[in-house]
């Protein structure tokens, strides 16, 4: 199966509740098409320095922020592949680039220092990454439910709604279970729009008849604030 491995595009959130979700749904239903894979398990391990460098900064909205995190669509055992991938977001215009590996062969070369097995362009942006914040570590484990929707005309216009977003601390595996603290509410979606280009205007005009407006919900962000006021609460076990 071929995977798209470098992505341009605007990517824009909202919260939703169980009755704005289900209205637009229903705006979508002529216009776009679940995904093939239907409902997934999203797995994503953050990578970031010790004292957090890169959250923190992207916590502070700057023109430029980047993260690395590897992500799977399934639990996954030593030999499956999983992505290792560098997200950048440049005055709003999201960049994504990524390879796919075995789980082990990514795990060790994080173990250990060593660069990935991997000669390309991409490879060498990740590796560039590494050696620029040094010493990156696994920092969060989070999960979430996620549902996507493809446009029919033929267009990248696509929709997620991601539920039950999950994160934690320890059991760091992307073969582990699904548990952790939660970051949205009861009966609380977060819907993204992905487009490289613009908003086609049956969504726009939903958009402004439910009076739905843009968040910048970050799911390492939200999760990383949630840590720091439990620390400052004493509580420092984030099982």
């Amino acid at each position: 199966m071929a995977y798209q491995m470098t992505f341009k595009r605007y990517e824009l959130k909202y919260l939703l509740n169980k009755k704005e979700k289900e209205e637009i749904l229903l705006a979508m239903k002529p216009h776009m098409k679940l995904d093939d894979y239907g409902r997934t398990v999203i797995r994503n391990i953050y990578f970031d320095t010790e004292n957090f460098r890169l959250i923190r900064r992207s916590l502070e909205k700057p023109v430029y922020k980047e993260k690395l995190r590897i992500r799977s669509y399934k639990p996954v055992q030593i030999t499956d592949p999983v992505f290792v991938e560098i997200k950048k977001k440049y005055k709003s215009v999201v960049y994504k680039r990524r390879l796919l590996l075995p789980e082990k062969t990514v795990m060790e070369s994080f173990r250990t220092g060593e660069p990935l097995p991997v000669c390309s362009q991409i490879g060498d942006e990740i590796q560039y990454f590494r050696e620029y914040y040094k010493n990156l570590q696994p920092s969060v484990f989070l999960s979430y439910e996620r549902e996507a929707f493809h446009s029919l005309d033929g267009s990248d216009f696509r929709v997620t709604f991601d539920e039950n977003i999950l994160y934690r601390r320890n059991d760091i595996s992307l073969g582990s279970e699904i548990y952790g603290h939660p970051l949205l509410g009861k009966q609380q979606t977060l819907m993204e729009i992905k487009t490289s280009g613009g908003i086609p205007l049956w969504m726009s005009e939903t958009l402004t008849k439910h009076h739905l407006y843009k968040t910048s919900f970050s799911k390492y962000g939200s999760a990383y604030q949630r840590m720091m006021e439990a620390a400052m609460q004493g509580e420092y076990c984030y099982a």
